[in-house]
């Protein structure tokens, strides 16, 4: 026999023998085992990639064999067969590390199905982490991401950082432009020199120039003595402009000068004082269509785009989820996440970014009892996840049996008798719909 990918747990000799036979025929080669104790000393000696076990068994059951192989073969994945299914029962397993869960009876194509998958994803990960212990992926203090997304953008992080250019930063609320300015800094040889932050938006005009170039005693009203501006107290260092799309066409004109000729007047002071300060400018809005509405400089603009990067919404690189939320749950009371709450979390399309994530996480994090569960998360995350139940179950109870038979009815009539359709409206194989409609005596 080749070397048995899979592994069948189940009291029943003869049910392990059916699924080994029809695993073979699907060139997947599995081996069975009667019991948990027997498994896992077959796993000893023999790793496998995907456990298949039945949930109620003799002395050790599925869920206590599931903790087992989660804590002593950590990348083995493990599917429950239960004949007993619940949601309780079903949400218990995948909290302890289950990757999925079958109803018996079931066909076995649909077995075959979701191994096939299982495997899929095992390879693909493989590979990734192959590439990355082959690449080292960058990383900045402060930045969570593994993504190709994210390994470009501390790329240009790193190049930035190795010259003296102008960068500006392009990108939504949220998604970090402040860190990536910090991260540029800290890798270049002006770390050790001031980093100073102006927000452009959060000052009227006549306090942000006052703010970024200083004043004169006696300059205006309340002016009491001389003050060094931004740019001075950045010299040798950096200066991050954040949110210049919202600085008034006048103060436009002084900066750019500062960008020309390296050099500030405190307002009152005809003194020239020239700055070693490099500039990093950031902005959600598109300066652009800003230029060509008269309402940024052309020339400030394009003084200010030597070295642009764009960051990439959260929401384009959801696959860094996971690594943000773990990220943030060090920094909280939490532990811990379920598998539904993360699956939620990767859902949603975060208009506010790694921002809204990481408050999200700590507002969970209060209202959980240290393991972070859907119930713990917003509403509109709830509302908008795949995970919520989209039929809610009602006092009286149902009968089940109709539903099913009611919902196939409506698949058929949806896809006009289509059966491979309606088995695709249904989420089920095509032959177990054969099956259901033999049994609830539907006509083809």
């Amino acid at each position: 026999m080749d070397t048995p990918r899979i592994l069948i747990v189940d009291n029943e000799e003869k049910f392990c023998k059916v699924v080994q036979a029809a695993l073979a025929l699907e060139q997947l080669p599995a081996a069975y085992c009667t019991s948990g104790a027997a498994a896992l000393e077959f796993l000893e000696k023999h790793p496998v990639e995907i456990v298949v076990t039945d949930l109620r068994m003799d002395r050790m059951d599925g869920l206590q064999l599931l903790e087992a192989i989660k804590s002593r073969f950590p990348r083995t994945e493990v599917v429950i067969m239960t004949a007993y299914a619940t949601q309780k029962t079903a949400v218990e397993a995948l909290k302890k590390g289950a990757h999925d869960y079958l109803i018996k009876p079931f066909e076995m194509d649909e077995l075959v199905l979701r191994l096939r998958r299982i495997l899929e994803q095992k390879q693909r990960l493989a590979k990734a982490e192959s590439t990355e212990q082959q690449t080292p992926p960058l990383i900045f203090r402060g930045m969570v991401g593994k993504s190709q997304k994210m390994q470009q953008l501390f790329r240009l992080i790193q190049k930035a950082a190795e010259t003296d250019v102008t960068v500006l930063i392009l990108g939504e609320s949220g998604t970090g432009k402040e860190l990536v300015a910090q991260a540029i800094h800290q890798q270049s040889h002006r770390a050790r020199k001031p980093f100073v932050t102006v927000n452009c938006a959060a000052l009227p005009e006549t306090l942000l120039e006052s703010e970024l170039f200083g004043y004169e005693k006696g300059a205006f009203t309340g002016a009491t003595q001389r003050r060094a501006g931004k740019f001075e107290q950045a010299n040798g260092g950096t200066i991050f402009l954040d949110e210049i799309g919202d600085m008034s066409l006048s103060t436009q004109a002084k900066l750019l000068r500062v960008l020309q000729n390296k050099e500030v007047y405190r307002l009152g002071s005809s003194e020239r004082l020239i700055v070693d300060t490099r500039i990093i400018a950031a902005t959600h809005q598109p300066l652009e269509a800003m230029v060509s509405r008269g309402q940024f400089r052309e020339d400030l603009y394009y003084r200010l785009n030597v070295f642009p990067i764009s960051l990439p919404p959260l929401r384009d690189r959801k696959e860094d989820i996971p690594e943000l939320v773990h990220f943030f749950l060090e920094q909280t009371a939490a532990h811990s996440i379920t598998r539904q709450a993360l699956a939620c979390l990767m859902e949603y399309d975060w208009p506010g970014n790694v921002r809204e994530l990481r408050n999200v996480i700590e507002r969970a994090a209060i209202l959980s009892n240290g393991v972070i569960d859907i119930q713990d998360l917003p509403g509109q995350l709830r509302r908008t996840s795949g995970k919520s139940h989209p039929f809610e179950l009602p006092e009286e109870g149902i009968v089940l049996d109709e539903l099913e038979r009611d919902l196939i009815c409506q698949a058929l009539e949806k896809s006009g008798g289509n059966k491979t359709r309606a088995a695709q409206l249904l989420g089920i194989t095509r032959r177990r719909l054969y099956s259901m409609m033999e049994r609830f005596g539907i006509e083809a």
